[in-house]
């Protein structure tokens, strides 16, 4: 399966196709299917047995020929061992496929201008968060249903839907910095290291040991059922604790993220463009009454920026 890629910080290339009221799980959930058939291998023909008067030379030149020696993958090399860790090359690898699988499916919206301007801002938020040696992308994707994504590696996405809900830019910096939290404290790789998936690692190694990061590619899977059906809740409350903290350092009102849950919590239950924002979000509701009791009041002197007049809005 070719793989598109993000393009870099400012020079993200904006993908054609409108792509509203797309579902993401399904879409996503076919993708994981598609990539486990590939491994699916037909049980090798059992050698033929020498006639009973045969010699021995005889039916070793009879037989068929041995199958062809299969390539050997370095597992430690990888890091993709369950007790091992993985590299930042191998962290960029696993989210540059997953963030591909996702525009495969669903586009960038084609607005430079808006694609730039959701990376200056991602960047510089990001710039708080400590994490070093990360090369940060993120991109508005071309669909009416509200959500944002992460991935490994700094791949960060927020749906059109979600952006047109968006009053100024603190709130974008907020639910980016949501995002970006989730992939300083590396939630998508703890998953991927306790799925029960992995344990097919290895015989997808030595099965399907032909394309380039054989080992990426079977996680690919994985990763997408991650995207669809979301992280724990622990993860997303400890996401949003951390990106309240992460959009103050960057100068902007902590409030941000919650005048966005809160806004979220207004929206009618059965509104479908929420319908897997709450298959991988805890209720926004829910959210905001963990964040008040892990915040209190010790974000009351902090003072920062919304910056509403310098807020990109969508055409």
């Amino acid at each position: 399966m070719k793989i598109k890629s993000m393009a870099v910080a400012i020079s993200l290339v904006a993908f054609s196709g409108a792509a509203s009221g797309i579902d993401f799980g399904k879409l996503l959930e076919e993708r994981i299917n598609q990539e486990l058939n590939k491994d699916k291998q037909t049980q090798p023909a059992p050698a033929p047995q020498p006639a009973p008067n045969q010699a021995p030379a005889e039916a070793q030149s009879a037989a068929a020929p041995p199958p062809p020696a299969k390539q050997k993958i370095d597992a430690r090399q990888l890091g993709f061992a369950l007790f091992g860790d993985y590299s930042p090359e191998e962290e960029a690898r696993i989210g540059k496929q997953i963030a591909g699988d996702l525009l495969g499916a669903v586009p960038l919206v084609r607005d430079d201008k808006l694609q730039r301007y959701v990376n200056l801002v991602g960047n510089w938020v990001a710039l708080q968060s400590g994490r070093q040696g990360v090369a940060w992308h993120f991109g508005v994707l071309d669909t009416e249903d509200i959500n944002a994504f992460a991935a490994p590696g700094g791949y960060i996405f927020v749906t059109k839907g979600l952006y047109r809900r968006l009053n100024n830019e603190a709130e974008l910096a907020g639910v980016l910095a949501h995002e970006i939290a989730h992939v300083t404290k590396k939630h998508h790789l703890k998953v991927l290291k306790q799925s029960s998936l992995i344990s097919e690692l290895g015989k997808a190694v030595s099965n399907k040991a032909q394309d380039s990061d054989p080992a990426v590619q079977n996680l690919i899977g994985n990763g997408a059922e991650i995207m669809a059906r979301g992280l724990d809740k622990n993860a997303e409350y400890e996401a949003d604790r951390i990106g309240v903290v992460f959009a103050a350092r960057a100068g902007y009102t902590p409030w941000g993220l919650p005048n966005v849950l809160q806004d979220l919590a207004g929206l009618p239950a059965k509104d479908n463009r929420t319908s897997l924002l709450y298959k991988t979000h805890p209720h926004p509701a829910d959210r905001l009454a963990m964040l008040g009791e892990a915040v209190g009041g010790r974000l009351d002197a902090v003072r920062g920026k919304e910056l509403p007049g310098r807020f990109y809005r969508i055409r």
